[in-house]
């Protein structure tokens, strides 16, 4: 095995080289999620509160789950949605430090994500890209072009069952709220924050008779660009196509 930039990551992030901390320097703590124009007008998902109870054993799912490719031409209710993402980024409480609790671990609680989504069969949402508002649990509308899923799916080298399933949820790396408090160790911890999330659609996805295909293969200069992400501060980091069973 030849040296390279992977042997190269590993050592430079190792915590004998880190230096102070912008959290150490007093730099302000980057804001708990992306801004947005507050004249946009949002789509309210049902309050998590008064999500149905689905019946789901946890081992049973553990042991069910596996990777599905092929979806039913099957729309999600709005429910299922809000459910979904509920489970891999929704917000508990926000405490006084300020920091968001989620349905998911996350080192030092950055929480150093956004949750974009490529929706295709929603019930009473039109397809298009959209990004989820975790602290309103909402979605904010990005890019409606009705090519929006084949971009994507060609960014994704092809992959076309960004193209057949329901949703496709796109994790957005926010940089600078990991790095705040980490540096570059940061970018070991986004890696392993972003496996955490995706288990959780996973297992989800198996109590409403869904399937998910986690995807890391794309090209990410592509992808980026059809996020209008600048690939630096904010940068796809994974993905999982998701539809009925």
């Amino acid at each position: 095995m030849t040296d390279g930039i992977g042997k190269e990551f590993l050592e430079k992030t190792k915590y004998k080289y880190l230096s102070e901390s912008l959290q150490r320097q007093g730099v302000p703590q980057p804001a708990l999620e992306l801004s947005y124009d507050p004249t946009s007008e949002l789509i309210s998902l049902p309050d998590p509160e008064t999500l149905p109870a689905y019946p789901m054993d946890l081992r049973r799912a553990i042991d069910q789950r596996t990777t599905l490719r092929r979806y039913l031409e099957q729309p999600l209710t709005q429910e299922e949605l809000s459910f979904l993402l509920w489970t891999t980024q929704g917000v508990k409480s926000v405490t006084n430090r300020p920091v968001t609790l989620r349905t998911v671990p996350s080192a030092g609680a950055r929480h150093a994500f956004e949750t974009y989504l490529v929706i295709n069969q929603v019930e009473g949402i039109k397809p298009g890209l959209f990004r989820y508002i975790s602290l309103e649990h909402a979605l904010l509308p990005i890019d409606m072009n009705e090519e929006i899923a084949e971009k994507v799916a060609e960014a994704c080298l092809q992959q076309n069952q960004v193209t057949k399933c329901a949703v496709t949820f796109i994790w957005v790396a926010v940089t600078e709220r990991m790095y705040w408090r980490y540096g570059e160790r940061g970018f070991r911890y986004l890696h392993l924050d972003a496996g955490h999330v995706c288990q959780n659609l996973y297992l989800a996805a198996e109590a409403i008779n869904c399937g998910v295909c986690a995807m890391a293969a794309f090209d990410d200069d592509q992808l980026n660009e059809v996020l209008h992400l600048d690939g630096q501060e904010l940068w796809v980091i994974y993905c999982g196509a998701l539809g009925k069973r």
